[in-house]
């Protein structure tokens, strides 16, 4: 069967992909696809099986897969960096005057019929003013502030 992706490394990437391997502040995912790397060279002589790789380098075999792909079609620098969004993150819904208004309200009373204020609760108030909030963002506000 014919191989669709070939790691050749060269000697100076095997040793750049060796010292960030050591590194201190090398994330364990960088790393485990530094293993996949030097495990999956062609240069080494006969390379084992991807299931062997993955069992080696403690992840799936579609990670094997698809590092040595990474490699192939982007490039080693870009391998072994985590990718960067094009866009950021959407931004919260809540804003300072909201923020200060559902924390105001969490400290307040609660309604007749509730011994104190639920993230529920507070969704359901909150919703008079959004047009939609999630009790994940209300939960987040309210942790971020007290």
């Amino acid at each position: 069967m014919n191989k669709k992706y070939e790691i050749r490394l060269e000697p100076k990437e095997r040793e750049w992909i060796e010292q960030l391997l050591h590194a201190g502040s090398t994330s364990p995912g960088i790393r485990r696809r530094c293993l996949v790397l030097l495990l999956s060279n062609e240069n080494q002589g006969v390379i084992p099986k991807q299931t062997e790789i993955a069992s080696r380098s403690g992840v799936s075999k579609v990670t094997v897969y698809y590092t040595v792909k990474d490699d192939c079609t982007r490039g080693l620098d870009q391998t072994l960096h985590y990718r960067r969004r094009d866009e950021p993150a959407r931004p919260s819904p809540i804003t300072g005057e909201v923020d200060a208004r559902i924390i105001s309200l969490a400290y307040s009373v609660p309604p007749k019929g509730y011994a104190r204020w639920t993230i529920r609760l507070l969704t359901r108030r909150e919703l008079n003013i959004l047009e939609s909030v999630g009790r994940e963002t209300i939960r987040t506000t309210l942790k971020n502030k007290t």
